[in-house]
C-alpha cells in the first residue's frame, strides 16, 4: 500500500455510529470485562483456533520448513533449503522488443524510456501459465502493480528541480507491467522480445464501462462522454479472473490531484483538499490533476481495472459496476452456479468491506466470453454485528436511503459516492481492511486489518466488536463464512488472530499469535492446497521502535488456517514491504514483490544518498523494488 503522503486515511468521516457505538450490551461488557472476554465470549476464543463450523481436514496444508528469525538484515532471508534470486527488478526492460533501453544507475532514464521499463515499487502480482501442465508451470506470464514512486530516487536530483519531463517519467513509472518468464532447470529469466510483454502506465487510454460510465460526474472537458479515462495509478492489491484476466486496484489516488480552495461536501468526503497536489506535483505540469480546473477527473480514479494480459492490443477496463473506493485488492471466486463474487478491502482508517456478486454465469470462451461480467451485478457493504453475525448491505439506488432525496441521483451516482452510501447504510468502519482472501477448500473468507492508532481516540469511532483494540497499533485478520454459497446476505464471523508481540507492556499490542510474532498485516493469499501467506507493512517511521521494538524488518509468514499456528518463512530487505505473492500451478515457484527497499522514515529517499539505507538489490546505484524467485533447492512445494 502506499505511504503516509498518499493515504487517504484521514479523510472526512461520517457520523453513522460504530457497532460498539450502537449495540449497548456490547458497550457495558467491554466496559465491566474488559475486551479479551468479550472476544472469547462472542467467538469461542481467537488466534486461529476459532472454527466457524465447517471442520475442514488440514491434510495437505502442513508447513515443513524451519521458521525464519527475526533480525535486521539487508537482504532477503528464506529458510534453509530455499534460494531467493531476482527477477524483475524496476527499471528493467519489459521485453516488447529487442534492444529496451537498460536501467541507468544514476536515474538518467527519460520518460520515453521508463515507459518501456519496469515501474517503481512493485506490488500485486499473479502469474497465468502458457500451455498446461508441466509447460504452464515452466513458461507463463507475470501481471504486475507497481504502486507508486520515490521521486528521490526516480530523478538524479529528486525534486529540488521540477519539470514536465519528471512529471512524465513519474507517471511513466506507476501503472502494470505485463512480461514473459519461463523457466530453464531452476532458473527463471524474463523472455524478451515477447509479443506479450506490456507496460500499461498513468496515461495509458483506459475505456469505462458499467453503471457510472457516462455518468455526468465522470465528463470532462478532454471526454464529454465521460468513458475514456488516461491511465491508472496507485495501483496497491489485485485479483485474478478464472476467465484469463488481471484486476488491478486503484487505491489510494486522491493525493495525485490539487484540490480547490473550498471543496465540496463530495470532495471532503474523499480527503480532497488544497495542497494534496504537494506530493507528486503532477497538476503543475498535468491539468487534469488540477481538480479546481477539471473537478470530475478525480472521480475517474479509485476503481478495480480488468487488463488481458493474454492481449498486448486489448483496452484496460475500469469497471464500475465493483463501486468506487480506496481499493486495497479484489479477491474474485465463484458460487456454485458460476457468478463471480468479488471481495474488497478499503485501506483508510474508519473505511469499508465490500463485495460484488455479478448478475450472470461466467461462460466459457475466456476473457472475450466474459467481456462483460463484471459490468452487471449488485455491490454490497459489510456490517459485522456484536453477536458474531453480519449482514452484506446492498448498494443500490432506491433502496433504504439511498435515493435522489438524499443526494444519490441514480445507481452511477452510488457507485461513485460508495463511501457516503456506505455511510448511510450504517455499514461498519474498519481498521484499514486491506486485502481478502478466500480459502479454496472451506469456502471461508478472510481480510487483513492492518492498524489503526486512531481508534477510540478523541473524536473518532470507538472499539467495537469487529475492531475490539484502541490505538490498534499492530492489526488483525478477520475472518467469515456466508450463510451458504458466496453470494449469501448474511454471514457469521470471529477474528482468525490478532496480530502483536507477547513479549510487550501493552496489553493492547500483544496480540494473540500462536506463533512468530507480526503487526501491520497486509498482503494475503491462500494457495490452491490451503496454505495461508501473510504479508507485512509496517511503516519505516514505526519498524524497531515502540510496539514494533522486536520487529526491525518488514516479513511474510505461512499458516495452515485450520491449526492456527503462524511461522515466519521470509524476511525483507531494510526500509522494505513485503507485497505480493503467487506460484506457479505445481507450488514449486513462487513470486514475490519487494516494494521500496531502503525507504527512509520521511517516505522519500534522499537523492544525495540514495543507498543511505539499503544497498538491495545490486549493491550499487539506487536499491530497486523487485520481483523474487524462490525455490525450494530439492525441486519440492513450496512451505511444504
Amino acid at each position: 500500500m502506499a505511504k503516509d503522503f498518499s493515504r487517504m486515511e484521514d479523510s472526512n468521516r461520517s457520523t453513522n455510529p460504530s457497532i460498539h457505538e450502537m449495540s449497548s450490551p456490547t458497550r457495558r461488557l467491554l466496559l465491566r470485562g474488559g475486551l479479551g472476554g468479550v472476544a472469547a465470549g462472542l467467538l469461542g476464543g481467537l488466534g486461529g483456533c476459532a472454527s466457524l463450523g465447517l471442520g475442514t481436514a488440514s491434510a495437505g496444508r502442513g508447513i515443513g520448513f524451519a521458521s525464519v528469525p527475526m533480525r535486521a538484515v539487508d537482504q532477503v532471508v528464506v529458510p534453509a533449503g530455499y534460494t531467493a534470486s531476482v527477477l524483475y527488478r524496476w527499471g528493467d526492460p519489459v521485453g516488447a522488443t529487442a534492444g529496451q533501453p537498460a536501467f541507468r544507475l544514476d536515474a538518467g532514464n527519460t520518460a520515453a524510456e521508463q515507459a518501456l521499463q519496469a515501474g517503481m515499487h512493485h506490488d500485486g502480482i499473479h502469474y497465468f501459465p502458457l500451455g498446461s501442465g508441466a509447460d504452464g508451470s515452466a513458461r507463463g506470464l507475470l501481471a504486475m502493480n507497481h504502486e507508486y514512486v520515490d521521486d528521490g530516487l526516480l530523478h538524479a536530483d529528486g525534486m529540488k528541480t521540477w519539470s514536465a519531463e519528471k512529471v512524465a517519467k513519474s507517471i511513466a513509472a506507476h501503472g502494470v507491467s505485463v512480461v514473459e518468464v519461463q523457466r530453464q532447470g531452476a532458473a527463471w529469466s524474463v523472455v524478451s522480445p515477447s509479443r506479450y510483454a506490456r507496460r500499461i502506465t498513468a496515461a495509458t487510454p483506459m475505456a469505462l464501462t458499467g453503471p457510472a460510465a457516462g455518468h455526468a460526474l465522470m465528463r470532462t472537458a478532454a471526454d464529454p462522454a465521460g468513458r475514456t479515462v488516461l491511465g491508472t495509478l496507485n495501483n496497491c492489491g489485485h485479483g485474478a479472473t478464472p476467465w484469463g484476466t488481471y484486476l488491478t486496484c486503484e487505491e489510494n489516488f486522491v493525493n495525485y490531484f490539487e484540490g480547490p480552495e473550498q471543496p465540496d461536501a463530495h470532495q471532503k468526503r474523499w480527503g480532497l483538499k488544497k495542497g494534496n497536489g504537494a506530493a507528486y506535483r503532477w497538476h503543475e505540469h498535468e491539468e487534469r490533476f488540477d481538480a479546481s480546473r477539471h473537478p470530475n477527473e478525480f472521480n475517474r480514479f479509485g476503481w478495480v481495472v480488468e487488463i488481458d494480459p493474454a492481449d498486448p492490443t486489448s483496452t484496460p477496463i475500469k469497471r464500475t459496476a465493483l463501486g468506487r473506493a480506496a481499493h486495497e485488492g479484489a479477491a474474485l471466486a465463484l458460487t456454485a452456479d458460476g457468478r463471480a463474487v468479488v471481495y474488497m478491502g478499503e485501506d483508510a482508517r474508519f473505511e469499508y468491506l465490500y463485495k460484488f456478486v455479478s448478475r450472470d454465469a461466467m461462460k466459457p470462451g475466456g476473457a472475450a466470453a466474459n467481456r462483460e461480467l463484471l459490468d452487471h451485478g449488485t455491490l454490497f457493504v459489510a456490517r459485522f454485528d456484536a453477536d458474531g453475525r453480519g449482514e452484506w448491505l446492498p448498494l443500490v439506488h432506491g433502496q433504504g436511503p439511498l435515493t435522489a432525496a438524499q443526494g444519490f441521483a441514480d445507481q452511477g451516482e452510488v457507485l461513485i459516492k460508495a463511501r457516503q452510501a456506505s455511510d448511510r447504510l450504517g455499514a461498519t468502519k474498519m481498521d484499514r481492511p486491506e486485502w481478502t482472501a478466500v480459502d479454496p477448500l472451506s469456502k471461508e473468507v478472510y481480510c487483513t486489518l492492518t492498524n489503526n492508532s486512531s481508534r477510540g481516540s478523541n473524536n473518532q469511532p470507538a472499539v467495537d466488536a469487529a475492531n475490539p483494540r484502541a490505538n490498534n497499533t499492530m492489526g488483525h485478520i478477520i475472518r467469515w463464512k456466508e450463510d451458504g454459497d458466496l453470494d449469501a446476505r448474511r454471514f457469521a464471523w470471529n477474528h482468525f488472530v490478532l496480530a502483536g508481540d507477547a513479549t510487550l507492556a501493552r496489553a493492547d499490542a500483544r496480540g494473540d499469535i500462536r506463533g512468530d510474532a507480526f503487526g501491520s498485516p497486509d498482503g494475503l493469499w491462500i494457495d490452491p492446497r490451503g496454505t495461508m501467506w501473510i504479508q507485512t507493512d509496517v511503516s519505516t517511521s514505526t519498524l524497531g521502535k515502540g510496539d514494533y521494538a522486536n520487529l526491525p524488518n518488514n516479513q511474510m509468514l505461512a499458516c495452515d488456517p485450520t491449526q492456527g499456528e503462524i511461522r515466519r518463512f521470509l524476511l525483507g530487505p531494510a526500509g522494505c514491504e513485503v507485497t505480493g505473492v503467487v506460484m506457479t500451478p505445481d507450488l514449486r515457484t513462487m513470486f514475490v514483490n519487494i516494494q521500496h527497499p531502503g525507504e527512509s522514515p520521511s517516505e522519500r529517499s534522499d537523492p544525495a544518498d540514495p543507498m543511505k539505507l539499503s544497498r538491495w538489490p545490486d549493491g550499487a546505484g539506487r536499491p530497486r523494488s523487485a520481483t523474487v524467485v524462490i525455490r525450494k533447492d530439492d525441486g519440492g512445494v513450496i512451505g511444504s
